[in-house]
């Protein structure tokens, strides 16, 4: 019975420490990036080496999610008012069926981005590698991220931690489906980045330099073909 105790003991207050190293980081994460966070309206005078704009899900015909949908409008916007001179969509296309980052180019060009001014990183797969990769391949120093405010500060905190002057736009531009539950996921992804970022874990792909001052067609693994628009 005695060794019952010790046990539920130990494990409560391994809990309420995993609680509190949780709620810690967060509390911290936020209140370190929020003085940059801003909307578009508030935007004027920001300025970057390319606006980052962060893949979510598209479908099975490339066409964006409503909250990729709207990070993009919110920085195609952006790029029109002169913020940046380059935009670099950051995503998943670790498959041949699934691409986020050709979707995103199509979009942006059938809004009059030229293409030259779109890089791609194809290997975006997280927030995390999104940001290292945007430093050590693209060669980003100063970046305008583009997303959803919930996400905003994860990834200012991690462009940070890998050197980069880093501001963000928020792209909340509707109530989304599921709000909870990502809400939820990005309290545990903060304290995993967290970690990560003092630790430096190697993303899944690097490679050859990029420079983001280019001509982004060099990302190109296809000729782009402007999507409709909608």
């Amino acid at each position: 019975m005695k060794r019952l105790v010790r046990i539920l003991v130990l494990l409560l207050v391994l809990g309420l420490a995993a609680a509190a190293i949780l709620a810690g980081v967060n509390a911290w994460m936020i209140h370190s990036t929020k003085d940059d966070l801003y909307t578009l309206e508030e935007a004027d005078g920001l300025t970057g080496d390319c606006i980052l704009v962060l893949g979510c899900g598209v479908s099975r015909t490339g066409k964006p999610s409503h909250m990729l949908q709207d990070r993009l409008d919110v920085a195609i916007a952006a790029y029109k008012k002169g913020l940046a001179p380059k935009l670099l969509m950051s995503g998943d296309h670790g498959r041949a069926d699934y691409d986020e980052v050709n979707a995103m180019k199509d979009y942006a060009m059938a809004r009059g981005v030229p293409s030259e001014d779109i890089f791609m990183d194809h290997a975006g797969f997280s927030t995390y590698e999104s940001m290292h990769r945007a430093r050590h391949i693209f060669q980003c120093e100063r970046i305008i991220i583009v997303t959803q405010r919930y996400h905003l500060y994860r990834a200012v905190h991690n462009a940070r931690a890998f050197g980069m002057e880093a501001v963000g736009i928020s792209s909340d531009l509707r109530s989304y489906v599921r709000q909870t539950y990502f809400d939820i996921r990005e309290a545990a992804a903060r304290v995993k980045d967290w970690l990560w970022c003092m630790v430096k874990v190697p993303p899944t792909y690097l490679g050859e330099a990029i420079p983001i001052f280019g001509n982004g067609d060099v990302t190109n693994d296809h000729a782009p073909a402007a999507a409709p628009q909608p």
